[in-house]
């Protein structure tokens, strides 16, 4: 017997040319089912707001299929079951996993392993740090540091993006692992806020006129930069390019500069990549699914920083599905200060 509830979705219109604007998106409603044998049903408390959700709307190869026209729009989240058909979930459980832009989310037993349903313990953090540190951000920021950027005590850790969600547990991790950190963000309020309250050594403000960035990059970091975690791209990364330590890593995260071009306006690449060559340095892609065996790794530890107070995490939430097309873009406007959470129903 279905049940009573009622379905609010956010669903993809029409892919976007440039910046998404509500247009490119519809509302729709539809009746919650029940489970079946096997199957769960998921309330969606929060959605985690992230950059790469951009790039999931282009009809063009990447990491990930892109979001199909009238298909209900791909997010991570944090819910609870509240009907179950599967021993492994109980009704109560709090759950992450790919929910979609959406207040209910029907689940069969099949299609378990792709949603990546998993129970999480509130003990451990709070519903928006399984968004952030404990959540994709602070996995793909611990794996994209320490696998690819393999730090080592006394180096130069300069990082892009550093009040978002990525920069902020990058940034923390490299001081925890020793390392001097150099963060890049828009605005005296970031910066001080990176460097007062999360320990960073220093922090260079891209908005504070032109050659700000160019001159902090000379001024913080006099003998080179050893590790680079770009989530920018852009002018910024080229200017990093010319300021490479022998032997750097540069960890290719994002391009948040170039996610809204225009479909017939490909990413700009970098000028400065010559620098690689000379200086024996290397540029690697960081894809968070790939070390999804690891996460258990990684949550410990981070969970262990967040308890002890090595670690903070902040959160900047945005509440109800109707201002999902508003609350994307403010990524892309840097109007988001830690990292950006959608809150689609209070936890009771």
């Amino acid at each position: 017997m279905s049940s009573p509830l009622t379905n609010h979705q956010v669903r993809l219109a029409k892919r976007p040319e440039g910046a998404a604007t509500r247009e490119n998106w519809k509302f729709t409603t539809e009746p919650v089912g029940e489970p079946a044998e096997g199957g769960v049903l998921v309330k969606t408390l929060s959605l985690s707001l992230d950059p790469a959700m951009r790039g999931w709307l282009n009809d063009a190869k990447s990491y990930i299929p892109p979001v199909g026209i009238d298909e209900v729009m791909r997010a991570g989240g944090v819910g609870r079951v509240v009907a179950s058909k599967n021993p492994q979930f109980a009704v109560g459980d709090t759950v992450y996993g790919t929910l979609g832009v959406q207040e209910y989310i029907l689940i069969p037993q099949e299609e378990l392993k792709r949603n990546g349903l998993v129970k999480i313990d509130l003990r451990v953090g709070s519903i928006t740090q399984w968004l952030n540190v404990l959540g994709m951000p602070g996995m793909t920021g611990y794996f994209g540091l320490m696998d690819v950027g393999m730090p080592k005590p006394g180096e130069t850790v300069v990082v892009s993006g550093a009040a978002g969600a990525v920069g902020q547990t990058v940034g923390q991790l490299a001081k925890i692992k020793g390392c001097r950190v150099v963060g890049i963000a828009g605005g005296a309020a970031k910066c001080d806020w990176v460097v007062k309250e999360l320990g960073f050594d220093a922090c260079i403000d891209y908005k504070a006129g032109a050659g700000a960035v160019r001159e902090g990059l000379k001024t913080h970091c006099p003998k080179g930069v050893d590790i680079y975690f770009d989530n920018v791209g852009g002018e910024i990364l080229d200017m990093v390019l010319a300021r490479l330590a022998r032997k750097a890593r540069i960890i290719i995260c994002g391009a948040i500069s170039q996610y809204n071009n225009a479909n017939s306006m490909p990413a700009a690449g970098p000028k400065n990549y010559l620098s690689l060559l000379v200086n024996r340095a290397r540029m690697e892609g960081i894809v968070v699914f790939d070390y999804a065996d690891r996460y258990h790794i990684a949550i410990a530890e981070m969970a262990g920083y967040l308890k002890d107070g090595r670690m903070k995490s902040k959160e900047d939430m945005v509440k109800g599905l109707d201002t999902f097309p508003e609350s994307l873009n403010k990524l892309f406007a840097g109007e988001n200060f830690g990292k950006l959470v959608l809150q689609v129903a209070a936890d009771e």
